[in-house]
Formats: structure tokens, sequence, C-alpha cells
């Protein structure tokens, strides 16, 4: 079997099987395109079809990372890198395509886990006190924004998941959401009153109007009597289709370009934000990993380092003796 076709075989079973999310079978195609190309020009030349997935061996993966590096990648992304290739070769392995994984014996580079850019409250308090003063408007979009960025802060979700919250994952009236998370993991998560209330101004004033923009174009590009609520999707874009994830992006970063700091301007940054505050607050461990999805209380823990680096930065700065 070709190597592309053996790579498109994988991706289905990423996503038809495995459950991925698509922001993991995004990464897992680019790299796997990116090895296509790196083999077709070691084995025969770049106009050539891609090789047998025989010609996969230790050393031209070995090769294809040191190219990588040799690019000036971090080491985070040749961890990925070494992951991806981890996932297809077992996957190889177990249709017997190749007689044992050519990935087993790779080892990815080790990596320093920088803390998340997590806001202070304060912070936190003004990105949304000024969404509430553009929402006041009446405009549909800014009040999808507001409702966005306090979902966001409020439920500590990921940005895939709010994208695809859907109006039948809403329980307003019980203050909870249910989420689809990673390996399509379904869990029920607080939803605060502010956030509600936001999020009810939008569904009555906001969410009709952008859904009428595809309505819109739908009668615009055909003459049927277009689907009177086209999507199921609680968030929509300003024509009306889902609201996408890099719309998402767009108007974190915009927000946190207000505030000081450095660091990732991006969504999870409210996330990182909002599981911060609750163990400032004094929730559990355990309660806060389950409220975000983690399937390991490991990824939960960063945030008590970020919590302690904060301690220990106002013991400096405060303690006469520190």
């Amino acid at each position: 079997m070709r190597l592309d076709e053996a790579i498109e075989g994988f991706l289905s079973a990423v996503a038809f099987e495995y459950g991925y999310s698509q922001h993991t079978l995004r990464a897992y195609r680019r790299d796997l395109c990116s090895l296509v190309d790196f083999a077709r020009a070691q084995v025969s030349d770049d106009t050539s079809p891609a090789p047998d997935v025989a010609a996969l061996d230790l050393e031209l993966l070995r090769g294809w990372l040191w190219q990588r590096q040799q690019q000036g990648l971090s080491a985070s992304t040749i961890a990925r890198n070494v992951a991806t290739l981890k996932s297809f070769g077992r996957w190889l392995e177990q249709r017997q395509l190749v007689p044992g994984s050519p990935a087993s014996r790779l080892r990815a580079p080790k990596t320093g886990r920088p803390l998340p850019r997590v806001l202070s409250e304060d912070q936190v308090e003004r990105i949304l006190e000024r969404a509430a003063r553009r929402a006041a408007s009446g405009d549909p979009s800014q009040l999808r924004d507001r409702a966005v960025l306090e979902l966001l802060y409020a439920s500590a979700l990921r940005v895939t998941e709010l994208c695809t919250l859907g109006l039948e994952d809403l329980d307003l009236p019980g203050l909870t959401l249910r989420i689809t998370g990673k390996g399509n993991k379904q869990r029920v998560v607080p939803l605060g009153t502010p956030a509600a209330r936001a999020l009810a101004g939008y569904l009555r004033d906001g969410r009709p109007a952008l859904a009428a923009r595809a309505r819109q174009h739908a009668s615009e590009r055909t003459s049927r009597t277009p689907d009177p609520d086209p999507t199921r999707a609680v968030f929509l874009g300003n024509t009306g289709a889902p609201l996408t994830t890099q719309a998402v992006y767009r108007l974190v970063a915009r927000e946190l370009q207000e505030e000081p700091g450095s660091g990732p301007k991006g969504p999870h940054t409210m996330r990182h934000s909002a599981a911060t505050h609750l163990l400032n607050g004094g929730a559990d461990l355990r309660v806060v990993q389950e409220m975000l999805g983690h399937s390991s209380l490991a990824s939960t823990q960063v945030y008590t380092h970020v919590t302690t680096e904060r301690l220990a930065q106002t013991y400096r700065q405060a303690h006469p003796r520190a």
C-alpha cells in the first residue's frame, strides 16, 4: 500500500473510530503530509507518487525529525511529531501493513512545561465589563461576543467545546451546560448567573438576528424555502453559520491586548484563569478536574503550580524579610 493511502486510512480511523478532536486530526494530517513529502524526496523525487509503506523505517523517521529540528521547530512541536509517528506506526502494525511499528524506538525530546498565562480577577472583570458595555447597544454580534466571553470564563470551556455547543445542551433554569469534550466524553458543568443572563440575552435578541442572515443567504442560493433554523449551534457567526474557533481566537486576542501581561492571547487563557481562580477560592482539585474534563489529575495540577508561583511572587514583593 502506498504511504499516502495508508495515511488516509489512518486519518479516517482517527476521525470515526477513535473519536479524536478535529484539532488533533488536523495536526496529524499536517505532520503526516510533511512526512510524505520528505519520504518522496528520499526514496524517489518530489513529483513521483508516494512510496510504499515498506519504505518507512526508523532511519527515515529519524531523518524527518532531524530535518524538522534543523528548521528551528520547538521541542514541544517535535514531541508532538513523535507522538503522531507512534500513533500512525501502531495503526500500521495493527492493520498488519508492516511487521512492526517503525516508530516504536523513537524518543520524544524533553520539554519544559511553561506555566499558563493567568489573568487576575480584576482583569477578567474589566474584560467582561467592556463586553457588557458594547452589548448594551443591542448589536447581535456584540450580544454574542459578551456571552462567549462570559461562558469561556464561567464554565472554563475549551474553544472547540464552546463552538460545538448545541441548543439542546443548555439548561439555563438549572444553570448547567452539557459539554462534549475530548474523545466525545460528556460532562455537565455549572453556569454562573451573570453568564446565564448574558446567554439568555443573546438567545433572545442576538441569535435570531444572526440566524436570519443564514436563512437569507440560503434563499439567495436556492429557490427552496430555507430551513427556519439551519443549525442547532448556540453561537453563530456574522453570516449566520456556526461560529468558528478562529473567530473566538480573534475576539479573545483583541481583549487581551487591552490588558497588561505577556504570554498566549487565545481563549485558553480564560480557561486557565477560571481554573486558577477556583483553586484560589478553595475549590477541591478533583472538582476542578471534573469541571475541566481532564482525564488525568496531573493535567489539573499545573494550576496548583500557578497558585504556588503567585504566592511566592507575592511573598517576595510584600514580606520585609523575603
